[in-house]
């Protein structure tokens, strides 16, 4: 029976390997150590300046560690979505970590580097040939928003992956990949049932999140040509029906459905059951192949200028109602910066009182005490941080003292820090959220071949 065994020590990479762990995984002989590296969940800022979230020396630990796992054992390394964002240069970036890693201990082998960045003129081609679809919820565009974005990368499936590894790649490095495919890619080459492939990889996907204590870091993937097993690495966690089923929720609209380029997963009828006591194994999922190929596209693009304020508040009468205070010192506020001439379109901002609604906004359960203080942050985006910056100076003076009623004596706030007024630099947007029609799943994919020696092959 074809089967294939992945390790998957780590929800991202750089965000932490435990060695023993990794140990205990290795001994369960795997053929492949699978990685994904990426993630949109921090903001846009990553894609559209082309970095990571991570610490240079984080990422080389988690590099390290997986890189002399493969090595040593023979089996091929792959990492998805590096650097965060995917984009061209951080594949590069880790690509020379790892020729770090690579001359410090000696190793030899091959390194293939997956690019999936794209090119406005490539896709205002595609979409002068209606082959740009919007997905669910994706902000409108037009032709010129291939040109606003700094960034735009079109989001990988397991095929790349395959490419790599049949051309002998020791260590796959890629660009934004699907979470999925860079687990999925090896069962589907090695003839292992194709739903559980995907469904397997869906389950793996954050590391020990599908297991009752996620402390343990990794997760070990076993898919066969009938479904899958999966087990946390760590002998006090454990993978139940329930925790591998929830997975299925997990960053998912659909807890049934999981759309792929090629196709999607059908977990609807799939049935869990416990293996022993730290497996799950996994059964009765399908695949719906897609009659047309995919490819996810993500932009990004600067949306304007920031400046941020805090003070701190303690007076009661203004928590009693802090939206009705952040209404009045807006609207107040709002007048003076008018009748400096500068114009409302050229800025906006917006107050969060954290310790009140700040994160869960709308209306604040009935009953609710307020709070014994408040942190009342105002931001002020503007066409040039010039402006962002102007318009808080003008707001500095009344955060300090606005009253809640100013038939009582102004009262006194706390800033935490001087000045006050914070330059943030850019904001950032996702200004992409579509799919584009491909022909071949490495159509808009290039893939280079570094040796030992730094030769590289196009």
């Amino acid at each position: 029976m074809n089967s294939c065994k992945i390790l998957m020590p780590t929800g991202g990479l750089g965000a932490g390997i435990l060695q023993e762990a990794f140990d205990r995984g290795m001994a369960l002989k795997p053929d492949v150590i699978a990685v994904d590296a990426g993630s949109t969940d921090s903001g846009p800022a990553y894609l559209a300046n082309g970095m990571s979230k991570y610490a240079r020396q984080a990422s080389k630990h988690d590099l390290r560690i997986t890189t002399i796992g493969a090595m040593t054992a023979g089996i091929p390394l792959f990492i998805g979505s590096c650097g965060t964002c995917g984009t061209d240069n951080m594949v590069d970036y880790y690509a020379e970590i790892v020729e770090e890693i690579f001359r410090e201990e000696g190793f030899q082998g091959k390194i293939a580097k997956i690019y999936c960045q794209q090119s406005p003129d490539v896709l205002k081609q595609k979409w002068d040939e209606g082959k740009i679809h919007a997905l669910d919820g994706a902000p409108d565009i037009t032709r010129e928003t291939f040109d606003e974005c700094s960034n735009i990368v079109a989001v990988l499936g397991a095929e790349p992956f395959i490419e790599a590894y049949n051309q002998g790649a020791n260590i796959v490095l890629a660009g934004r990949a699907t979470d999925t495919a860079i687990m999925a890619a090896l069962p589907l080459h090695k003839g292992c049932d194709v739903a559980a492939a995907w469904h397997g990889a869906k389950t793996v996907e954050c590391g020990a999140q599908c297991a009752d204590k996620s402390d343990g870091l990794g997760v070990f993937l076993t898919v066969d040509e009938t479904g899958f097993y999966v087990k946390p690495l760590m002998p006090d966690a454990h993978c139940t029906p329930y925790t591998v089923s929830a997975h299925m929720l997990y960053e998912n609209s659909d807890p049934h459905r999981l759309r792929e380029p090629s196709g999607t997963l059908i977990a609807r009828d799939a049935v869990y059951t416990q293996f022993d006591e730290q497996t799950t194994y996994v059964t009765g999922s399908k695949f719906e192949h897609a009659t047309q190929y995919t490819m996810k596209l993500e932009g990004a693009a600067i949306m304007g200028y920031q400046n941020i304020s805090l003070v701190g508040i303690a007076n009661r009468k203004v928590l009693a109602d802090p939206e009705k205070w952040i209404a009045n010192i807006s609207a107040h506020v709002d007048r003076y910066i008018k009748r400096a001439g500068i114009n409302k379109e050229d800025y906006s901002f917006n107050f969060k009182a954290y310790g009140y609604n700040a994160v869960v906004e709308g209306p604040v359960p009935e009953g609710t005490p307020p709070p014994r203080e408040i942190g009342m942050l105002l931001t002020v985006t503007a066409k040039t941080q010039e402006l962002a910056t102007q318009v808080a100076k003008i707001f500095n003076p009344y955060l300090l003292h606005f009253p809640a009623d100013f038939n009582e004596q102004l009262p006194s706030f706390a800033f935490p820090f001087s000045p006050v007024d914070c330059p943030r630099g850019a904001t950032y947007a996702f200004k992409l959220f579509h799919v584009v029609d491909v022909e071949d799943p490495l159509e808009l994919v290039r893939i280079a071949y570094v040796d030992i020696d730094g030769r590289e092959e196009k």
